[in-house]
């Protein structure tokens, strides 16, 4: 599967203006899945049996202070998602579904690549703030969010 799931994602981030590279190691090393850590799945046709889009996310909990109830926040946060054979809201609504099935109890995306295609319809709530990428030693020019293929952890 990591050798299918490489050319979909090399495939994919392509066709941004700014992305990482991964060697096959590197996907290796980033998306395959370690609970507590990384979460990564693949939809297979039915008919083919060929892998056709990837999913991944990653565990990011955080402590709730001086919380009564609960003591912490298990949020999975968007990573990559390719979509080839399903559009991006498919696939954006199953990683949802299978991050409440890994005992999430929220779920965070950037409105980078193709996401902020979805939040509406999804029903996403605005965060408190923007993030912003200081990138040491890169030349960059402005880049708006959707031209951006870089999740950073």
């Amino acid at each position: 599967d990591v050798k299918k799931v490489y050319a979909l994602l090399t495939e994919y981030l392509s066709n941004f203006d700014i992305a990482f590279q991964y060697s096959k190691e590197e996907l290796t090393h980033f998306f395959l899945p370690r609970k507590n850590v990384i979460y990564s799945y693949v939809i297979v046709d039915n008919e083919t049996k060929e892998i056709t889009d990837f999913i991944s996310y990653y565990s990011l909990p955080s402590t709730i202070i001086n919380g009564e109830k609960y003591k912490s926040l298990h949020a999975a946060f968007s990573y990559y998602m390719v979509p080839k054979k399903h559009s991006i809201e498919e696939i954006m609504k199953d990683a949802l579904i299978l991050a409440k099935n890994d005992k999430f109890d929220m779920f965070n995306a950037l409105n980078i690549m193709e996401n902020k295609e979805v939040f509406d319809k999804l029903h996403f709530g605005m965060g408190s703030g923007h993030l912003y990428y200081y990138l040491y030693n890169w030349n960059l020019k402005n880049t708006e969010p959707e031209k951006i293929g870089v999740v950073l952890v």
